[in-house]
């Protein structure tokens, strides 16, 4: 009989939080809030009826309730794993990134300084060992979002608002619930350890859990694809996944489970979408709510009915410690929200968070079902004594009612008290303007509606009517807008600028024509897009879309591996990511163009919408320079891209004409499969992109350069064992002045620019540069700047020395070059002596004296600009394309260095 009483049972708790749910809004409480106050007067009930004389009939299904077949560690491990896991993937982790130290302030921080004012607060007064109450502390630290999350969205606050206190609370649980456990550890002697020890093993289950947690779901979703056309496959991988590392993580690696099940899930949200079809993401993030929905509400409910257990003996000391708890509480977040916050933000850690914002994070400190659970498990430990234990759970079983009933009720009318649900005036002009041109469109479509279906005109003329009226109401109110400044208004633009944007990106990844790496990267962007528009307005909309046109420190990163360890996959792998970027960038860009003038234009205006239209010219602009400045580098790869993206394009085109045929019956169900079969094979290879060959090989640099091209293979090869390739971007500064000269550099492609403190010089393919301080000794007078993508070979100090030794005719013809430079380089009327020359002299018996200065002759103090251009004539060079390209003349430098001199500088 126990088996059908219990399927009763938990039909019964269904049924009842279906119905808590309409009755929640109908009375605009938020559901947690509801379904606490309904739990509690269930386990008040079946007690009464339980120990009631007046009647038996009802002892089996009240005992149930009143002791329930379950215990804390089976409510963590069913409920827990579900509830940390689908909150990590609703969060917008990318957004969240952007409040991280705020949110960990909020989460780590908070929770320590809330168990410490509590503990200590308790102390004096309650009687009980300062371990307890700071166990107790712990468990009240940890707050619970449902409720407050619920009344956020019911009255549209803003959703930052709501990403920090749902960071807050993942995170939080991480912190209370380890914190709790070595508490535990030590109130009952299971672990005895020193201060030091103990915040090593907090430390070691923190990201012991984190790294355990990203490692797995890293193989996750690494399997997703294998499943790419079963979403109930991904979604019950998904399922398997934070229950598997929860136990892993808990019973066996002995790091923190919770910390596992939240890296888990980031990770998961992170890469996921990238792996799995936009559909079938959709499909798991469906399941997943529904499944939240029920864990978040069963363990609410259930841990609600143990209420009036916790409860017992509730005593007029027990109301006074609560009161105290209460107190210290509200004091420990209040010096966290008001006290802490601000520092982040004069430290330049973290956006501002205004008064308004941290009265409600202050008051949303609401508790609930993990506090509840941390509480039964204590009650349940045997060896913690009734006395501790009833300490504990009574005191954290009325601060979670006290939270609930009093932050949770009030909570909904501060905000609307503080007007954080209300419209600005922005936007409450631009509704206006936008809801008079929308409904103007709707009654023309009305009236083509009726005259097409022949709808007599007397029927259609009072619905046409009533939103003509509409319209002119709404027309009535337009001139709000109008009395806005033209910075508001071109914010106002700007801000649906980068919300369209965000609509693009997605739209284009549903269409596959941005891949599943890319897509990320573009949601993270225009998140911050509009997370600047809206703070910092023009300026912040122009900072943000500049961004992802630099070189950030991955790329840095890759670069610096090539150069020093010769390692190139990586910085071709980061030239490939940036040529796709580029080219959805630029596509985004004339999109949004097309957006500005067709739709915002006749919102705000011709003045507003030229302001943006100049603003995304010039975005378009800048992105056009950077994708011609690879372009020129790498034009094959380029055009290879293009035309890859064309054919993503056609895949998608033809799929949806397979999909229209089947829906308009020209085709059956077999025939369209089969298409799409078809179709498939066609994406798959349309998504493989290229491998970008960086074009780095030393010989193949050798042989392309006019220095070297004419010389034997065997003294190329020679050569080629000294060389280092090197690749340099735009506006990579190469050489600084006054450093030291450790190397010379020969340019395989691309073009440098050379300035000195007068003037600038300009080289391009076949020049060399950074050779002059090598031979004169002396310090660099001048700074080298990439002007583009750059291929070059770099020679060491000594090497060079050696070749210049062992090749007279390089020798002489760098001795050349190196004296037209100094010539070319010195101020007008500027004398100077030839400290070359004396470097690399042979004597009239034939012995080098390289590096030594002849007699009576002293080299200069090496104040020549460190730089040579083969191609200068009086000092005036050309101008080089902005992107930086592949420069100039290709002459045999060696054979005709008097003709090659007199050449204008290449430019880029």
């Amino acid at each position: 009989m126990e088996t059908p009483l219990i399927t009763g049972a938990f039909a019964l708790l269904l049924f009842t939080i279906a119905l808590l749910q309409p009755l929640a809004r109908r009375l605009g409480l938020a559901p947690s809030v509801l379904l606490a106050m309904v739990g509690t007067l269930i386990g008040i009930l079946a007690t009464y009826l339980l120990y009631t004389p007046r009647t038996n009939a009802f002892n089996e299904i009240a005992y149930l309730f009143v002791h329930p077949p379950f215990n804390s560690e089976m409510i963590l491990y069913i409920f827990l794993p579900l509830l940390l896991f689908q909150t990590s993937l609703t969060l917008d982790v990318r957004r969240l990134f952007e409040d991280i130290w705020p949110v960990l302030v909020m989460a780590v921080v908070a929770v320590f300084v809330a168990t410490a004012f509590i503990g200590f607060a308790l102390y004096p007064l309650s009687g009980m060992t300062l371990v307890a109450c700071l166990l107790l502390g712990a468990i009240v630290a940890t707050t619970d979002p449902v409720a407050v999350v619920a009344i956020f969205r019911d009255i549209g606050a803003p959703p930052r608002l709501g990403r920090i206190v749902e960071g807050e609370s993942l995170l939080n649980d991480a912190a209370a619930i380890v914190l709790f456990v070595i508490l535990l550890g030590l109130i009952t002697g299971e672990h005895t350890m020193t201060g030091g020890e103990a915040l090593i093993a907090l430390a070691r289950s923190f990201v012991g859990g984190i790294l355990v947690g990203a490692f797995l779901s890293r193989i996750a979703v690494l399997l997703l694809p294998v499943m790419r056309d079963l979403p109930l496959a991904q979604v019950t991988l998904s399922l398997a996944l934070p229950y598997g590392i929860y136990v892993l993580s808990d019973q066996f690696v002995d790091v923190s489970g919770v910390v596992a099940v939240v890296s888990a899930g980031v990770v998961f949200n992170l890469y996921g979408p990238a792996r799995i079809q936009p559909a079938n993401w959709h499909f798991l993030h469906s399941v997943w709510e529904q499944l939240s929905y029920w864990a978040a509400s069963l363990i609410f409910l259930l841990s609600a009915i143990l209420i009036p257990r916790f409860v017992e003996g509730f005593a007029p000391l027990d109301i006074l410690l609560l009161f105290v708890v209460i107190v210290a509480a509200l004091a420990a977040r209040a010096v966290v929200v008001f006290g802490l916050l601000p520092v982040l933000k004069t430290l330049g850690a973290a956006q501002t968070v205004n008064t308004k914002f941290k009265t409600v994070i202050l008051w949303g400190g609401m508790r609930g079902a993990v506090t509840l659970t941390l509480a039964l498990s204590v009650s349940e430990h045997a060896m913690l004594s009734d006395e501790v234990s009833g300490f504990i759970t009574k005191l954290a079983t009325g601060f979670v009612l006290f939270t609930l009933l009093v932050y949770g009720t009030s909570l909904k009318p501060l905000i609307r008290l503080l007007g954080l649900d209300r419209l600005n005036a922005r936007d409450e002009a631009l509704r206006t303007q936008y809801l008079s041109l929308a409904l103007a469109d709707v009654r023309q479509e009305i009236e083509t509606v009726a005259t097409a279906y022949h709808i007599d005109p007397h029927v259609s003329y009072e619905v046409v009517k009533d939103y003509r009226d509409r319209v002119a109401t709404a027309a009535s109110e337009t001139n709000r807008l109008e009395e806005l400044k033209d910075k508001d208004r071109v914010l106002i633009g700007l801000i649906a600028l980068a919300d369209r944007e965000q609509q693009l990106v997605l739209e284009h990844f549903h269409s596959k024509t941005i891949s599943g790496r890319a897509v990320s990267r573009f949601l993270t962007l225009t998140g911050r897009i509009g997370d600047l528009t809206r703070a910092e307005g023009r300026s912040g909309y122009n900072r943000a879309t500049r961004q992802p046109l630099k070189f950030g420190p991955g790329f840095r990163l890759a670069q610096s591996l090539q150069r020093r360890l010769g390692i190139a996959r990586p910085l071709a792998i980061r030239l490939a990511d940036r040529f796709e970027f580029l080219l959805v960038y630029r596509i985004l860009a004339d999109e949004l163009i097309e957006y500005n003038r067709h739709r915002i234009r006749p919102l705000l205006g011709d003045r507003v919408a030229g302001i943006l239209d100049d603003t995304l010219c010039n975005r378009q602009d800048e992105t056009v320079q950077a994708i011609e400045a690879l372009r020129l580098q790498y034009p094959d790869y380029a055009d290879t891209l293009e035309s890859q993206f064309l054919r993503k394009a056609g895949v998608r085109l033809e799929e949806t004409a397979y999909d229209e045929a089947r829906d308009q019956m020209l085709i059956g169900t077999e025939l369209h499969q089969n298409l799409l079969r078809d179709v498939e094979r066609s994406r798959r290879a349309s998504h493989k992109r290229p491998k970008l060959d960086l074009g780095l090989k030393t010989l193949d640099l050798i042989r392309s350069h006019p220095l070297f091209a004419d010389l034997p293979a065997k003294q190329q090869k020679a050569i080629g064992k000294k060389m280092r390739p090197q690749f340099a971007i735009p506006h990579e500064k190469l050489i600084r002045r006054g450093d030291r000269g450790d190397a010379a550099y020969f340019i395989a492609s691309g073009a440098v620019e050379v300035r000195t403190p007068s003037h600038n010089v300009r080289l391009g393919r076949g020049d060399v540069f950074g050779e002059i301080a090598l031979m004169t000794g002396g310090r660099r007078n001048a700074d080298v700047v990439a002007l583009g993508y750059c291929q070059l070979l770099c020679l060491s100090a000594q090497d060079f020395k050696t070749l210049m030794e062992v090749h007279p005719e390089l020798r002489e013809h760098v001795i050349k070059l190196a004296a037209e430079r100094q010539l070319m380089n010195a101020d007008p009327g500027q004398e100077i002596e030839d400290p070359v020359v004396p470097q690399f002299r042979t004597e009239k018996g034939g012995e080098e004296t390289a590096g030594k200065p002849a007699p009576n002759e002293a080299p200069e103090p090496g104040d020549v600009a460190d730089t040579q251009s083969t191609a200068v004539e009086n000092g005036a060079t050309s101008s080089p394309d902005p992107a930086g390209g592949e420069a100039g003349p290709d002459g045999d430098a060696i054979e005709n260095a008097e003709g090659q001199a007199k050449k204008e500088t290449a430019s880029g």
